[in-house]
């Protein structure tokens, strides 16, 4: 179950968040004991440091959470789930120090620090729990932790239990939650309803390709979300190495996050028409898998060159995106986890993304921050457009020469966005190193901050 706040009484142990710059003059105020014990356990107010005050009968009276300087919260996401998830077990209610403007992002850092992924061990749930504070939303916190464990749970099932139908039930299964329809083209009526690409990719396996189709609200503006789901990459006849196969059931991380994004909407009951479209595949090796130096048609007509087996992601989205914009949606954003060249750029906490809109990159570059949730915009560079155009088809999916990885990956998938206005996100999907609130595993990048940025841009 998602972590959920905990019901306001009167045992909840009051928590008073301190700035360092602060701590002194606060201190001066408590009681002698508070201040010695204070003293004696070496807590000061810096970011990340909890401190549980015994009363005189020896249980817990108060917390002490630390909050560090602007400097050092400026260094961090989730400040206040560095604190809490250091604390006994119990109950907790925000008692002072918590800024208004921070309030609703620390506590769902707080939540978020209850996540557990326990399909295949069970654990003891020792977190504290929190009291939702005031003048929070307490329902819409709730909602976003939901939908990031949705996220998380999806990419961190191995794919043994996440194949393309698993995910088609996963899908299904957030349709029947919100009164959404759901369709899905399967195996060979990918051929007959025209989606080439995914099929060829998916052929090799199986485990049969489809594209799930998800459609929900019945007016306002149309948002279409286009997620990777490549539920295992062993990169085809170009195979991984066994070091790069290693995190491939994350392959899939595009779709996980476009779900979780999908379940903010819908639960906060956004007026807009929208759609989501995943075509979910594993890429195999067997007689039917196909092999470099191909040339594949998709379904807009443009012929693609394969170089790389391996490059199959923009593959399987381009037949999605160009099945979406002959729509013509007020906004297509594609999420996938694509390139290394884009970790090797940002690295594995910024979310890279791609828009020729500057008035979308600001909205999303302003939710960012204040929603915790790291962007970082990426050039369409028009120049390389010469770079994913080969000698013997339209577009070739791996350019040799190892320049520019991520922006040529997005440029050849904005060929296929039609006239749409379209922004694309080439994510990590997963956090490397436990952090405050993102433990080791799968992750939802990107999809906060377009949630929160949705009313600007579609002028909701």
């Amino acid at each position: 179950m998602p972590p959920v706040f905990a019901a306001a009484g009167a045992d909840a142990c009051p928590v008073h968040v301190i700035a360092s710059d602060t701590f002194d003059s606060w201190l001066s105020s408590q009681p002698q004991r508070v201040q010695a014990w204070a003293k004696a356990q070496g807590f000061t107010g810096a970011c990340g440091q909890a401190l549980a005050v015994p009363g005189d009968d020896g249980a817990v009276d108060m917390a002490l959470a630390g909050y560090g300087s602007a400097a050092q919260r400026a260094r961090r996401r989730f400040v206040l789930a560095e604190a809490a998830q250091k604390l006994p077990a119990g109950t907790y209610r925000i008692a002072s120090g918590l800024p208004a403007e921070a309030a609703a992002t620390e506590s769902l850092g707080w939540l978020l620090t209850g996540y557990r992924f326990g399909r295949y061990k069970e654990g003891k749930d020792e977190s504290a729990a929190l009291a939702a504070p005031d003048g929070v939303d307490a329902a819409a916190i709730e909602s976003l932790a939901a939908a990031e464990c949705l996220t998380r749970d999806l990419i961190n099932t191995p794919a043994s239990d996440m194949g393309p139908a698993e995910l088609q039930a996963a899908a299904e299964s957030l349709a029947e939650d919100f009164g959404a329809d759901i369709s899905t083209i399967l195996g060979e009526d990918l051929l007959a309803q025209n989606l080439p690409l995914i099929h060829t990719v998916g052929r090799a396996s199986d485990r049969a390709p489809r594209l799930i189709d998800l459609r929900w609200g019945g007016s306002g503006p149309k948002l279409t979300l286009v997620g990777k789901g490549v539920c295992f990459d062993t990169g085809g006849l170009n195979l991984k190495p066994g070091s790069s196969m290693a995190l491939m059931k994350k392959d899939m991380g595009g779709a996980a996050n476009v779900l979780g994004l999908a379940r903010m909407i819908m639960a906060a009951g956004l007026d807009l028409q929208l759609r989501v479209l995943i075509p979910a595949v594993e890429n195999s090796v067997s007689g039917p898998a196909f092999r470099p130096g191909d040339v594949l048609t998709s379904r807009k007509g443009l012929t693609v060159e394969v170089n790389n087996t391996d490059a199959e992601g923009r593959l399987v989205l381009a037949d999605a995106l160009a099945l979406a914009a002959e729509e013509t949606p007020d906004l297509l954003i594609s999420m996938a986890t694509l390139t290394g060249a884009a970790r090797v750029a940002v690295g594995p906490d910024l979310s890279p993304f791609y828009t020729d809109h500057d008035a979308d990159a600001a909205a999303l570059s302003a939710t960012a921050s204040r929603t915790a949730d790291p962007v970082w915009r990426m050039p369409f560079h028009d120049p390389y457009e010469t770079m994913i155009e080969p000698g013997i088809a339209d577009l070739d999916n791996a350019p040799s020469g190892g320049f520019a990885g991520s922006i040529t990956a997005a440029l050849f998938l904005r060929r296929f966005a039609g006239d749409a206005r379209y922004m694309h996100f080439d994510i990590y999907g997963w956090t490397p190193s436990a952090a405050p609130a993102r433990p080791k595993g799968g992750a939802l990048q990107g999809a906060r901050a377009l949630f929160a940025a949705l009313p600007d841009m579609l002028e909701l």
